[in-house]
């Protein structure tokens, strides 16, 4: 059974920085590709970032230039590495975990609750 653990979300206020965590459990994670989506309330569900098996990166428009995604394979872990926040970067984040290239992601954390205030 695959399970996902956010943490690190929290209050922070404008212009700060945050970095979110996610391990993974029950699957070979250095196998997979990670993602950290986000969604506000009324919003979608939108990509912030996300990093292959490989270690190919791609971000959101909204992000780039603020946010880093990285892992650590020999701890199951995926970061979020967020800088210079903004109040619209507000929003539940949450980690994903897709096996098969090409497809969909197949698991989703819990999700971990960023605040940024102006």
């Amino acid at each position: 059974q695959v399970q996902l653990v956010e943490s690190g979300g929290g209050l922070v206020q404008a212009g700060g920085s945050l970095r979110l965590s996610c391990v993974a459990s029950g699957s070979i994670f250095s196998r997979n590709d990670m993602g950290w989506y986000r969604q506000a309330p009324g919003k979608q569900r939108e990509l912030v970032a996300s990093i292959s098996r490989g270690g190919y990166t791609n971000y959101g428009d909204s992000v780039k230039g603020r946010f880093t995604i990285s892992r650590d394979n020999a701890k199951n872990t995926v970061y979020l590495q967020m800088n210079s926040l903004k109040p619209e970067d507000t929003a539940v984040y949450y980690c994903a975990l897709r096996q098969r290239i090409g497809a969909g992601y197949d698991y989703w954390g819990q999700g971990t609750q960023v605040t940024v205030s102006s």
